[in-house]
C-alpha cells in the first residue's frame, strides 16, 4: 500500500491544538507506513487568509517536528484546476449555474424555519430554460454554481476509526454551491470543490481529519465520483473536548501550538500528549513516548470514537518527564529566552560554571519552562529581601552565632564535602543542633524559608560571588 496523506490547513488563525493533533495522526500514519505527508495550504478565502497565520503553521509544525515530504502546495496558485473541474462538470450537465437571489434564499429558509424543516435549498435553478436564464442575466444577477445531489442516493464508506458510515443524500441541504459569483464566469472556488480536486491531483490515499468533517465526506464522495477520481480512504479523528465535554474552542483559553510554547511546554511533551489525545498505545501501561517511537506501532485500530478530553494535569505530568530528563546544557537553552524576558543579566558561556548546576538543581521542580524564572530568581539577584519567616528565623537565639561561625570558616573555594564539614564544625563548635544551622543558612542565602534543596544552592551562590555578602546582610538582621 502505497500512503499519500495531507495536512490541509486554513491560514485564517494560528495553528489550532485540533489541527496540530491532525497533523500527528497524519504523519504517524504516514511514517508507520513509509509514506508521504503532504502540507497543504488550502487559502482560497482572500478576506480572511494572512500570511501570518501560514508562517505560524509552519513554524508550530517545524517546532512539534512535523516535517512533511511535498509541499508547501498553496490552493490560491492552482485556481485554474478548479475552474477547469468546475467547467467539466458544467459541460457534463451535473453542475449548473444557480441566479436565485439573497433575498430568495433568506425567504426560503425563513419559510422552512416556520414548518420546523430542516434548512435545505430546492434546487429551483436546477432545470432553468435558455430565455428563464437569459432574463436572470439580464436582470444583472451573477450566478453560482450548484453541483447536482441526487436526493434518492445513499452514500457509504468504511472509515478506519468509524466502521461503515451512511449518509442520505437527501439531508445533504439540496444541491451545493461549488463555486462564488463571478458576473457569466466562474468565480471563487468552495471548499468541497477544491479539496476533491486536490486529493485526486495529488493521489491521496488517506484523508485523515476531525469528525466535524463527515458531513463534507458525503459531499465530497459525490464529487470524486463525478469528476472520475479515485475516493481516498477516510479516518474521521474524535474531537479534543473541553472539560464540560464541549469542543475545544478559543472560549477554553489557550488553543494555539504558538500559546503552548510561549507557556513553556516541550515539543516533545506536547507531541507526545497530543498523540494520547484519542489513541492509546499496544502497551496501555506506556505514557511516555516520543513520536518516533510512537509511529512504529500506530494504527486506527486504537484511535477511539469518543471525544478527548483535555487533561491539563497530564499534560502538565507528562512536560515534566521531559523536562526531569534534560541535561544542563540542553536545558539551559530553553530557559534562556525566559529569564531574559524577566530581565535577568547573565552570559550562558562566561557563567557556565554556576549556570550549569542552576539548571541541574531546578531541572527536577519543573512542571512547564516558564516555571524557571521565577524559580531562579533568587540566584541572579546580588542581594534578597527577607521574607517574614526569613526574619523570624534569624532573630531566634545562637543565629548569630552560627552566622558568625559560618563566615569566620568560609573558604574561598566550597564544593559539597567543604560545605557539609563546615556546618558539622559550626554546629560543633556553637554547641547548636544541625537544624538551627541548615534553617539559618537557608534564611540567610535565599530571603525565606521555602526553595530549591539549600546545600546546592549555597554552592551556586558562592560561586556566583553573592553568598558572603547575603551572609553579612543576615547576621546584621541577627544581630539587631
Amino acid at each position: 500500500m502505497s500512503v499519500r496523506v495531507r495536512l490541509a490547513p486554513s491560514p485564517t488563525g494560528n495553528l489550532h491544538i485540533g489541527t496540530a493533533r491532525t497533523a500527528v495522526f497524519n504523519w504517524l500514519f504516514a511514517r508507520h507506513h513509509q509514506g508521504t505527508f503532504i502540507l497543504r495550504i488550502e487559502d482560497t478565502d482572500q478576506e480572511r487568509s494572512r500570511q501570518e497565520y501560514t508562517d505560524n503553521i509552519f513554524e508550530g509544525l517545524k517546532w512539534l517536528g512535523m516535517d512533511w515530504d511535498e509541499g508547501p502546495y498553496y490552493q490560491s496558485e492552482r485556481l485554474d484546476l478548479y475552474r477547469a473541474a468546475i467547467q467539466k462538470l458544467l459541460d457534463a450537465g451535473l453542475a449548473y449555474k444557480c441566479y436565485t437571489s439573497a433575498e430568495a434564499l433568506t425567504a426560503m429558509r425563513d419559510a422552512q424555519k416556520a414548518r420546523k424543516e430542516a434548512p435545505r435549498y430546492d434546487n429551483r435553478h436546477r432545470n432553468l430554460t435558455p430565455e428563464q436564464e437569459q432574463a436572470y442575466i439580464d436582470e444583472g444577477r451573477s450566478p453560482v454554481i450548484r453541483f447536482k445531489i441526487d436526493d434518492n442516493r445513499v452514500i457509504s464508506w468504511k472509515d478506519m476509526v468509524r466502521g461503515t458510515v451512511t449518509w442520505k443524500a437527501a439531508d445533504l441541504g439540496g444541491d451545493m454551491v461549488i463555486a462564488r459569483a463571478a458576473g457569466d464566469g466562474i468565480g471563487q472556488p468552495l471548499y468541497n470543490l477544491a479539496v476533491v480536486v486536490d486529493d485526486t491531483d495529488m493521489n491521496i490515499s488517506h484523508v485523515i481529519r476531525g469528525e466535524d468533517h463527515i458531513a463534507n465526506t458525503a459531499k465530497q464522495i459525490l464529487l470524486y465520483e463525478a469528476l472520475g477520481g479515485t475516493v481516498p480512504e477516510f479516518a474521521h479523528t474524535p474531537l479534543i473536548l473541553n472539560t464540560e465535554g464541549r469542543k475545544l474552542s478559543k472560549r477554553d483559553g489557550v488553543t494555539s501550538i504558538s500559546d503552548f510554547k510561549s507557556m513553556g511546554y516541550t515539543a516533545d511533551g506536547l507531541g507526545n500528549y497530543m498523540t494520547l489525545l484519542g489513541w492509546s498505545p499496544e502497551d496501555s501501561t506506556q505514557e511516555v513516548f516520543t513520536l518516533a517511537d510512537a509511529a512504529t506501532g500506530f494504527s486506527f485500530d486504537r484511535v477511539n470514537k469518543a471525544g478527548a478530553k483535555f487533561d491539563w494535569d497530564r499534560l502538565n505530568w507528562l512536560n515534566s518527564q521531559y523536562l526531569h530528563k534534560l541535561e544542563p546544557a540542553e536545558l539551559l537553552p530553553l530557559v534562556d529566552p525566559y529569564w531574559k524576558e524577566a530581565g535577568f543579566t547573565f552570559d550562558l558561556d562566561a557563567d557556565a560554571p554556576w549556570l550549569n548546576p542552576l539548571a541541574e538543581l531546578l531541572r527536577t521542580s519543573l512542571t512547564r519552562l516558564d516555571e524557571a524564572a521565577p524559580t531562579a530568581e533568587l540566584f541572579f539577584k546580588d542581594a534578597v529581601d527577607y521574607d517574614e519567616k526569613a526574619r523570624s528565623q534569624l532573630a531566634n537565639d545562637g543565629v548569630d552565632q552560627v552566622l558568625e561561625g559560618i563566615l569566620a570558616a568560609l573558604p574561598d573555594t566550597l564544593d559539597t564535602d567543604a560545605a557539609m564539614g563546615l556546618i558539622k564544625q559550626v554546629t560543633k563548635e556553637k554547641g547548636v543542633k544541625k537544624g538551627l544551622v541548615m534553617r539559618s543558612l537557608r534564611a540567610a542565602l535565599m530571603g525565606t524559608m521555602q526553595g530549591p534543596e539549600m546545600v546546592p544552592s549555597w554552592l551556586i551562590l558562592h560561586q556566583r560571588g553573592v553568598a558572603k555578602a547575603r551572609l553579612e546582610s543576615a547576621l546584621a538582621i541577627a544581630q539587631d
